[in-house]
């Protein structure tokens, strides 16, 4: 694992931003999903230690990452023994399709739609690779129209949920009357590398499991015809890019699967430079802090949130429906954002709210969602 050393607050001058886009993109529904099986941060501590006994003395990572529960697509033993590329690939397609299928039924079910009323379908993932992508395999066992517009998405990591929603979300509002399908997964467990002696997989192998999460989004007019006139809105989205940051987080490709990078420069990255770039995507689109209800935080490791509620002057505890995702699902990359926000509804949240994640780059993505 590489230690990165974090980038002077320092960027060269930016031009003046453009004008803000307002959306008014509704939530039609959120739908997630996790593999049937299930384990105990302590089981998941056990076999680390035996796996790993070079960093036994480390055991107390596990219990301070905030996660009780996770869930994976193969059973145990399947990841107690190296594997080929190969077998990594077949178990992602597999698995990531049936994960697929199940959220975009729910989703479009939960819309009030059926599967020939999408109109463009934006599929998002970082944990492994189909060709044809997946969503031309999901074109194969749901019945879409032949002329639904597609984006596969690879690259953006964690921060993918929230970055493919933003841009399901521009699409829809370059189609009026559209309705778009954002679907994303990720099997984090399918990159772990037994053999790799790393402490960057050991860190890793503390933090991550399964998932997957489907958000149907929908442009109407104010004065048109609409299902559910008190359904979330998406009124904003944006990003920040800092640069020289590329061993903060990502994939080596070695021979047999994803190598992980993970530096442990994260949290003081974010530290030093989260407020402002919230600050700024918040200015840039006529909003301040105080223009906000609350925050919904990808829960990266218990730690993150931490420094997420200090920075954005929080109290402790005060991101709930991220640390409640973090202990019963762990973090699933891309998709536990969207878990994150489906609870946000479940608990019945009302008004503006930030949804932020990160991702490699380094990334963080934004979508401020009405409630």
């Amino acid at each position: 694992m590489q230690v990165v050393p974090v980038l002077e607050k320092i960027e060269p001058s930016r031009a003046k931003a453009p004008s803000a886009t307002i959306f008014n993109i509704e939530i039609a529904a959120v739908a997630t999903a996790v593999p049937e099986n299930r384990i105990s941060q302590d089981e998941t501590k056990a076999r680390a230690i035996r796996y790993y006994p070079q960093f036994a003395h480390m055991e107390s990572l596990y219990s301070n990452t905030g996660i009780a529960t996770r869930y994976c697509v193969e059973p145990t033993e399947w990841y107690l023994q190296p594997r080929t590329w190969e077998e990594r690939t077949k178990s992602f397609q597999h698995h990531s399709l049936d994960l697929l299928e199940k959220v975009a039924t729910n989703a479009i079910a939960e819309a009030g739609l059926a599967c020939e009323d999408i109109d463009a379908l934006v599929v998002n993932t970082i944990t492994g690779l189909a060709i044809p992508s997946l969503d031309a395999m999901l074109m194969n066992r749901l019945p879409f129209r032949g002329d639904i517009e597609r984006l596969p998405i690879f690259g953006f990591g964690c921060g993918g949920g929230v970055a493919g929603l933003a841009r399901a979300t521009r699409l829809a509002a370059g189609m009026p009357g559209s309705n778009v399908l954002f679907l994303t997964v990720d099997l984090c467990t399918l990159c772990l590398r037994i053999n790799d002696p790393q402490l960057a997989m050991f860190v890793s192998a503390a933090l991550f499991g399964d998932g997957a999460a489907a958000v149907v989004v929908r442009n109407q007019s104010e004065d048109g015809p609409s299902r559910s006139r008190r359904a979330p809105r998406i009124a904003a989205v944006g990003e920040h890019f800092w640069r020289d940051t590329e061993r903060i987080m990502g994939w080596d490709i070695m021979g047999d699967g994803f190598g992980v990078v993970l530096s442990p420069q994260l949290p003081a990255l974010l530290h030093e430079r989260l407020g402002e770039a919230v600050d700024r995507f918040l200015a840039d689109n006529g909003m301040t802090r105080g223009d906000l209800a609350g925050f919904l935080v990808h829960p990266g490791a218990s730690k993150l949130l931490d420094v997420a509620e200090r920075i954005l002057d929080l109290p402790r505890g005060g991101l709930i429906q991220s640390r409640d995702t973090l202990r019963g699902y762990g973090n699933m990359s891309s998709a536990t954002a969207l878990f994150v926000l489906k609870q946000a509804f479940g608990d019945g949240l009302t008004g503006r709210h930030l949804l932020i994640a990160f991702g490699p780059g380094f990334s963080v993505y934004f979508v401020v969602v009405d409630l």
